[in-house]
């Protein structure tokens, strides 16, 4: 790099939390006089002891002076002289999140009066400096004594030293700063001299200053180049990177990306409301027309340029018929100009009414007028509780781009389940799982207060059970994880083999926890809310060998009969949840366009942020059939035997076995699960194969290479080899399946929209770069015929994969030392 070359990070490109270090507390306090019991007749106590402080430090961010987050506290530190806790704090902002104005509110507490906290006092520091540039390296601040840190704009405790109190002491600090920082060369035997002589200077400024004044160091530590804000709705290009040593020097430009003033006069001009009569009678040309028509195709995650908002402006009453065109006309509007939002509020209540998939692209972070996104809630009241139950989870997602606690869709979701037993199970879940959530957990925590008194104001229904009892059956749904998890944390302090943790867990459950073989009252089943469960079978319950062995539960069930659920703790299971949803959505659309795949959506929940509960489905991993019978088809055999049906079975038992498979294949392509292998693809009995474990989606996958979708060798064979009918027919079935999926794109990537604020990892690592990437997957760009070609060669790449089937075969090894 040369000396004229500035390299920087952008701030809103750092993917990662606010760090910091509280190092140190500089300067004397004042002795604290505890008073003892005993008090003389004047009521003055006869003597007092003195108390060592026991000190900490309380860090909140305050961003454009509100406060961001749950504040954070250091440790108690009451050794040596000096107080002292170097002691790293993370945020759990991120510095995309930060704005030019956040600053860091820092407040010193005393706790060893008793129980009542003495406040020593407070500072306030800006993250960012006067030339926009992340602050680095140590930070000494000017304590506040009895003020407590304040984060408002202006602040009242500003950590910077006055300038009266600077000394020389003040200037060595920012040399040692930049020593640190190593912009200052640095010889060993120099600086240890240099030290010792710093030392003297400080113990003779604090010598003549008395020890008046208290300070805190902090240190914000740096990173590899200087950090320069820039907002995250900037449109900032990346220079070419340098490759010559010429004299070029890279700057950073703060208006990059802000509004033109020129072009928005203008655009306000044109947009006049004065223009209002005049545009009532506009009419698009054959060209306008055919540029409105592409932008209407658009998908929702496309951004529309300046000339495409204002074309759709123009023609705003020409295209009220269209209901289509809602969300892109709403999505060009100036929302901040009030006379300008007022006309496209009257324009939206009497449009063409819209589908339901779009009203959900109106729930997105993108629209913040509570008005839309009232209106979207309208539109949903149309879906029945089927329907609505296909989106309950990206709904509850939805709740952090609301504007307040009690929005009308937490009262629509809340009044919804008040009448469906089944959507107040998942919504109950849904909500209560979202706790963690320090920025959100105030709003999902209101929508689980609003549920419960909806739910314990209903009447008696037909089966007898008034609201209060409908209620308790689900707060015994939590009492029922938490004793499973008990039972985990016993099983796995059993030292020996699978078998041995077997048999604890059947004696817990026929001994100490026998209250759970016969429950007092019967509890809805988390994943089928509709089946009461009455206790769980000792004898037919086990547990899975792997490294977080999971529970296999069997319980009884009122009815008469049982039903089996697999219990994991130490693995967040959101995920999984989020794609058998999709799975599930998704056979419902194939469905609807009478093409049954065979599909298995078996049920998924999540009951905390690493526990949740599963269906079991009896199968075998392909795997295990191949190692055992050699093929699929001996494997069938066993279960279907037909001597004249083709290759010894049903035709029936191979027809659900080529549909799954085509309907598995489409579905983890578009969702772009990785991590496929024998072991994680499941055949049930009937021929149905479906996958499982999804800890890789949107195109991430551990294994280098992977083909576009898993379709072993194996699986061919099974439908007769490459140049079969039975073959030709599977190819046939993923285009149908493909094209169908193609047509609910924008529900789909709406859906994914919503999820951007969770904490799904695949998803919050990048909510943009992922729904980009679903998005490419649908192809939009092509038309049916093109796809059915497109998709067939996407088959032939992945039968033909030769390096997939290396990494098959180094998997099978490890899975069998292991």
């Amino acid at each position: 790099m040369s000396g004229n070359e500035f390299r920087f990070f952008l701030s809103c490109d750092i993917n990662l939390p606010v760090k910091f270090r509280v190092d140190r507390l500089e300067g004397t306090l004042p002795s604290i006089k505890s008073p003892n019991s005993v008090n003389d007749r004047s009521g003055i106590n006869s003597t007092t002891e003195e108390r060592r402080p026991e000190l900490y430090v309380e860090c909140a961010l305050y961003i454009d002076g509100a406060p961001f987050g749950l504040p954070m506290r250091t440790r108690l530190e009451s050794m040596g002289p000096m107080y002292c806790w170097n002691e790293p704090i993370t945020l759990s902002t991120k510095y995309r999140d930060l704005t030019a104005h956040s600053q860091l509110a820092l407040t010193v507490w005393d706790v060893s009066c008793g129980k009542d906290e003495r406040l020593v006092g407070g500072t306030t520091i800006l993250l960012f400096n006067s030339k926009m540039q992340l602050k680095t390296g140590k930070q000494k601040l000017r304590l506040w004594p009895g003020k407590e840190a304040d984060g408002s704009l202006p602040t009242s405790t500003p950590g910077k030293v006055p300038k009266n109190e600077r000394g020389e002491l003040e200037r060595l600090e920012k040399l040692i700063n930049k020593y640190e920082r190593e912009q200052i060369q640095r010889v060993d035997w120099l600086d240890r001299l240099t030290f010792k002589a710093l030392e003297k200077i400080k113990e003779q400024e604090n010598f003549r200053n008395g020890n008046s004044y208290l300070y805190l160091v902090v240190d914000f530590g740096r990173l590899e180049h200087r950090v320069v804000f820039q907002d995250s709705g900037a449109n900032f290009l990346l220079p070419a990177p340098i490759t010559s040593t010429n004299e070029l020097v890279i700057v950073w430009d703060p208006e990059v990306g802000k509004i033109n003033p020129s072009e928005h006069k203008q655009l306000k001009l044109a947009r006049s409301l004065t223009r209002g009569i005049i545009d009532r009678d506009l009419k698009p040309s054959n060209a306008e027309r055919k540029s409105i028509q592409r932008i209407l195709k658009y998908p929702p995650t496309r951004t529309l340029s300046g000339d495409e908002k204002q074309l759709l402006w123009k023609f705003r009453f020409s295209l009220m018929s269209e209901k289509r065109a809602l969300t892109k006309f709403l999505r060009s509007v100036e929302w901040s100009d009030v006379q300008e939002a007022k006309q496209a509020l009257e324009l939206m209540g009497r449009w063409e009414m819209i589908d339901v998939c779009d009203a959900l692209e109106l729930l997105s972070p993108v629209f913040e007028s509570e008005e839309v996104r009232a209106y979207a809630v309208c539109i949903l009241e149309r879906a029945d509780d089927d329907e609505l139950q296909c989106y309950l989870l990206q709904l509850v997602q939805a709740l952090r781009f609301e504007r307040s606690d009690k929005s009308r869709l937490s009262q629509f979701l809340v009044q919804r389940s008040s009448h469906n037993i089944e959507l107040a199970s998942f919504l109950r879940w849904y909500v209560s799982v979202e706790f963690h959530d320090p920025v959100h957990a105030k709003r999902f925590y209101s929508t689980h207060e609003i549920l419960e008194e909806s739910m314990m104001k209903l009447t008696p229904g037909v089966d007898g059970e008034d609201g209060y009892k409908l209620w308790q059956s689900l707060v015994r749904q939590t009492e029922l994880t938490a004793q499973l998890c008990s039972i985990m944390r016993d099983v796995g302090n059993v030292r020996g083999n699978t078998q041995k943790k077997i048999e604890k867990l059947r004696q817990l459950l026929s001994g100490l926890l026998s209250e759970l073989t016969y429950f007092e009252e019967p509890i809805r089943s988390p994943l089928a809310p509709n089946i009461l469960i009455t206790g769980i079978v000792p004898s037919e319950s086990s547990i899975f060998k792997s490294a977080l062995h999971p529970l296999r539960l069997t319980f009884r069930t009122a009815s008469g009969g049982t039903c089996k659920m697999i219990f994991k703790k130490g693995d967040d299971i959101r995920q999984d949840q989020l794609v058998v949803q999709m799975v599930s959505l998704m056979d419902r659309l194939l469905k609807l366009e009478n093409l049954d795949l065979h599909l298995t959506p078996y049920n998924v929940l999540a009951t905390g942020q690493d526990e949740g509960l599963l269906e079991f489905i009896p199968s075998r991993s392909l795997a295990q059939i191949l190692s055992e019978h050699r093929s699929i088809i001996s494997y069938l055999q066993k279960f279907h035997p037909d001597e004249h049906g083709p290759f010894g079975i049903t035709a029936t038992c191979l027809e659900t076995f080529i549909k799954s498979c085509a309907g598995y294949s489409v579905i983890t392509y578009i969702l772009g699960i990785g991590d496929r292998h024998l072991d994680n693809l499941l055949l049930r009995d009937d021929g149905r194969l479906f996958h499982v474990d999804f800890g890789y989606i949107l195109g991430r996958d551990p294994k280098p290479f992977p083909p576009p979708m898993k379709l072993c060798k194996e699986m061919v064979e099974a439908m007769g080899g490459a140049e079969s009918q039975y073959y030709t027919r599977f190819k046939s079935y993923c285009c149908e399946a493909y094209n169908i999926l193609r047509k609910s794109s924008n529900l789909i990537l709406n859906l994914f929209h919503l999820m951007a604020g969770s904490n799904i990892p695949d998803i919050a690592s990048d909510p943009e770069k992922g729904i980009l990437k679903l998005q490419e997957k649908f192809r939009l760009d092509l038309d049916d015929e093109a796809c059915v070609h497109f998709f067939q060669d996407l088959i032939n790449e992945s039968v033909s994969a030769l390096f997939p089937q290396m990494v098959e075969t180094i998997h099978r090894w490890a899975q069998y030392w292991r």
